[in-house]
């Protein structure tokens, strides 16, 4: 005999409570009991879902982290910042100092690890179309590699973010943009 069929609102409910108090506070505040209060629902709901807090983390990140814009504004570097402007609106957001305190727990939960990864590329797909309409447009040879470009635009911030403790200025990202820009575009005439 098979169970009940899983409620879709619930796992919707649950999943918002989950990003509301990862709004809210810190990752080691989230707990499935929290989550199980906030939503309206019973602890066994969540834990019947989720086995660790990790995989409730990363579902509800793939549901709710905003996605990144789709960007042709007709120029690469005007890409790259426009991609660092979507950035840097997640590294400032309130949610982040969950995402930073979850990221250790990933190493020991592979399936809350792929879901992340798997978040990462999607998010990335927007910065990778930029580079293709750039070869597309004649600005560079050859596709670069797109999670090397995605590193040199995100590391900043996250260093901003983790080390710096600040919101990076305009002045800052406009800086980070053309330093890519100029990496890319060397990257390409060296080849």
């Amino acid at each position: 005999m098979a169970g009940r069929p899983r409620d879709p609102e619930l796992e919707r409910r649950l999943l918002a409570a989950t990003w509301e108090l990862m709004t809210e506070g810190s990752y080691a505040e989230l707990t499935l009991a929290r989550v199980a209060v906030r939503a309206g629902a019973h602890r066994s709901d969540v834990y019947r879902r989720w086995p660790t807090k990790s995989r409730l983390v990363a579902d509800a990140l793939a549901v709710h982290v905003p996605p990144i814009s789709d960007i042709d504004t007709g120029s690469l570097r005007s890409d790259l910042r426009v991609y660092l402007d979507d950035l840097t609106r997640s590294w400032s957001a309130p949610w982040m100092d969950s995402v930073v305190g979850w990221l250790a727990e990933l190493a020991d939960d592979a399936d809350a690890e792929t879901t992340f990864r798997e978040l990462g590329l999607r998010r990335g797909r927007s910065l990778r179309r930029s580079l293709e309409k750039a070869v597309e447009r004649g600005e560079i040879p050859e596709l670069p590699d797109a999670q090397l470009i995605s590193g040199l635009l995100e590391g900043p911030l996250m260093h901003s973010r983790l080390v710096a403790g600040r919101v990076p200025s305009a002045e800052f990202l406009d800086a980070v943009a053309d330093a890519a820009h100029r990496i890319v575009t060397s990257m390409a005439a060296v080849r």
